[in-house]
C-alpha cells in the first residue's frame, strides 16, 4: 500500500506557489501532499521565535494571552498549553450540514500552505499531523454554517483541528466514526497542541477558499458549455451568426465580448444550417437571449477572470494573527483573517452565475414556444397528448428565479460578535454557501438548454449544424433518446449534467476560450 501511495503524482506545497490548475488536480484526486524542504526550514525558523517570544515577559496576543476580548487576560505559562486546548473546543460548535469531504480536504491543503509560509509559528508535528490526515482516508466531520468570515473561519476550521487532537468525529473511507478511531484506523496519532498553534489552526480565510473554489473550478468547465448551450440553441432556432461578427467587438472592445464571439463563431463552423437562410431570412433580429450572447455571457467571462485572480492570490496568502516576521524580531496583529476579498468576490460571482441561468432560461422559452420558433410545440411529437418540455421550462424558471434570491449580496451584511471587539464581518461562507447553490442550479438549467438545443437535431436532417456542435449533439444523442412521448426527464437532466461533470463534451470544450 505504501508503495501505490509513493507512486502517485506529489503536490509540494512551499506557500509561495500554489496554483488554481494544482487545487482543480487536488480536487480530482489522486494526489500525495508534501512541503518543500525550504518550507520546513521556514516553519523551524518561526517556532525557534515563538519560543523565543515565550521566554519574554511581554505579552503576546494568542501566545499568552486570551482570545478576542480576553486579550487583556494574561495567562500563565503552566497554563499555555490548555488554553490552546480550550480554544478548540469551545470553538467547535459549527451546526448545520457537513461540508463535503472534498471541500474538507481541500481546506486542509489551503491551511497547511498558508501555516507553510513561516509566519504562523507551529510546530513541524503540526504539519505532519495534516500530511497524515491528507494522505490517509480519514477526513474530519465539519458542519459547514457557524463562521462569520472573520477572525477566520473559527468554527469550522475548529473541527478540523479537533480531528487532529482525537476528538469530535471523523470519516474513515467514508463511514463517520469518533475522530479517536478513524486516526487509529490509519495508524495516525492524535497530536498536543502547544503555543500559538490552536490560533493558528483557526486564524484563517480556508473554508470561504474551499467553498468558493469548488465551485470556481467546477464553472471553468461549465462557463465554456453555456457558450455550447447558446450555440445549441442558436442553430435549433435558426438564429443569425451576425451578431458575432469581430467588428462589433472590436468597438465595444471588453475582452469576454470578443471571446465569446470568437467562441460562437468556432462552433457553427460549417453550419449548413446557418447558410440555408443567410440571404433569405424575414426576421431581422433574433431575440436579445440569442443575438446578446456576446454582451451577456462575455460581460460573465470577464467577472470570472476577476474573481479568479482573487481567489488565486489568497491561495498562497497568510491569513494567521498575529502574524510573525522572525527575520525581523516582530509580532504583529493585524486582519489579514478577513474575509471581504473573498466575500466580494463570490457575491460578484453569484450574480454572474445567476446571469448565466437567466438568459439560458429565456433561450429555453425561445424553443419550447411555438409562437416564438419554428419548432413543434414543447419539442414533442404529437403535442397535445404529449408536454414534451414544458414543465421543463418551468424548472428552469423556478431556479433562475430562485438564483436571484441567492444573488443578494452576503458581504454587505456585517454583524458584531465577540462583544463588539470583532465589529465588521465578512459573511464570506455565507457568500460562499450562496455562489455553491447557484451553481448547482445553473448546472441543471444548461442541461435543460441543452437537452432542449439538442432535440430539433436529435433526428437526422438534411442540413448539418457546426461541426463542433454535431459532434456535441452526437454525444447527447448516445446519451438521451429522442423525445417522441413524454417521459420522466429529470433524468435526463440528471444523464446529461453527469456527462458534462465527466468530461464527456471536453474535446468540442478545448476548442473554446
Amino acid at each position: 500500500m505504501r508503495a501505490n501511495v509513493r507512486a502517485m503524482p506529489t503536490l509540494i506545497l512551499d506557500g509561495r506557489s500554489l496554483t488554481l490548475e494544482q487545487v482543480d488536480a487536488f480536487l480530482r484526486g489522486g494526489l500525495t501532499v508534501e512541503v518543500a524542504p525550504k518550507a520546513r526550514v521556514a516553519v523551524r525558523k518561526a517556532r525557534a521565535f515563538v519560543e523565543t517570544l515565550l521566554k519574554r515577559d511581554a505579552a503576546v496576543y494568542g501566545v499568552n494571552t486570551g482570545f478576542g476580548k480576553l486579550a487583556n487576560v494574561r495567562i500563565p505559562d503552566a497554563d499555555l498549553d490548555t488554553l490552546q486546548l480550550n480554544l478548540i473546543r469551545s470553538h467547535a460548535c459549527g451546526v448545520g450540514e457537513p461540508l463535503p469531504p472534498a471541500t474538507v480536504r481541500l481546506a486542509m491543503l489551503l491551511r497547511v500552505n498558508s501555516l507553510v509560509s513561516g509566519n504562523s509559528g507551529v510546530r513541524e508535528d503540526v504539519i505532519d499531523a495534516f500530511l497524515g490526515l491528507l494522505n490517509s482516508d480519514v477526513v474530519p466531520f465539519v458542519p459547514g454554517k457557524g463562521s462569520v468570515g472573520a477572525s477566520g473561519d473559527l468554527a469550522p476550521l475548529a473541527h478540523i483541528a479537533l480531528t487532529l487532537i482525537g476528538e469530535g468525529k471523523a470519516y474513515f473511507k467514508g463511514k463517520l466514526v469518533p475522530a479517536a478511531k478513524a486516526l487509529a484506523n490509519a495508524r495516525l496519532k492524535p497530536m498536543s497542541l502547544k503555543a500559538k498553534e490552536g490560533l493558528a489552526l483557526i486564524n484563517g480565510t480556508q473554508i470561504i477558499q474551499a467553498i468558493g473554489l469548488v465551485t470556481i473550478c467546477g464553472l471553468q468547465r461549465w462557463i465554456k458549455v453555456c457558450d455550447l448551450a447558446a450555440c445549441l440553441s442558436l442553430e435549433s432556432l435558426r438564429g443569425s451568426d451576425s451578431p458575432f461578427d469581430a467588428r462589433v467587438a472590436r468597438i465595444r472592445p471588453h475582452p469576454g465580448h470578443a471571446l465569446v464571439s470568437r467562441n460562437m463563431l468556432t462552433l457553427l463552423e460549417g453550419s449548413e444550417i446557418r447558410e440555408s437562410h443567410r440571404d433569405n431570412d424575414p426576421r431581422v433580429q433574433d431575440a436579445y437571449s440569442l443575438r446578446c450572447v456576446p454582451q451577456v455571457h462575455g460581460a460573465a467571462r470577464d467577472g470570472f477572470k476577476f474573481v479568479r485572480e482573487v481567489f488565486e492570490r489568497e491561495l498562497n496568502a497568510v491569513t494567521d494573527n498575529p502574524l510573525l516576521f522572525p527575520a525581523q524580531g516582530e509580532v504583529i496583529s493585524a486582519g489579514n483573517f478577513h474575509g471581504q476579498p473573498l466575500s466580494n468576490a463570490l457575491d460578484f460571482l453569484a450574480i454572474i452565475m445567476s446571469e448565466l441561468g437567466a438568459i439560458s432560461e429565456r433561450r429555453i422559452e425561445q424553443m419550447v414556444n411555438p409562437d416564438l420558433s419554428n419548432l413543434p410545440p414543447f419539442l414533442v411529437e404529437g403535442s397535445g397528448l404529449n408536454s414534451g418540455l414544458m414543465i421543463a421550462q418551468v424548472v428552469a424558471a423556478a431556479l433562475a428565479s430562485e438564483n436571484k434570491v441567492f444573488s443578494h449580496p452576503a458581504s454587505v451584511d456585517s454583524i458584531p460578535t465577540s462583544a463588539n471587539k470583532e465589529d465588521h464581518v465578512s459573511m464570506g461562507v455565507t457568500a460562499a454557501h450562496k455562489a455553491a447553490a447557484i451553481f448547482d442550479n445553473l448546472r441543471y438549467i444548461i442541461s435543460i438548454e441543452l437537452l432542449a438545443g439538442r432535440l430539433p437535431l436529435a433526428h437526422p436532417l438534411p442540413l448539418k449544424a457546426g461541426r463542433l456542435v454535431e459532434d456535441a449533439a452526437r454525444e447527447l444523442r448516445r446519451q438521451v433518446k429522442p423525445l417522441r412521448q413524454d417521459r420522466v426527464l429529470h433524468e435526463d437532466f440528471e444523464t446529461i449534467r453527469g456527462l458534462v461533470d465527466a468530461g464527456r463534451l471536453d474535446d468540442v470544450l478545448a476548442r473554446l476560450d
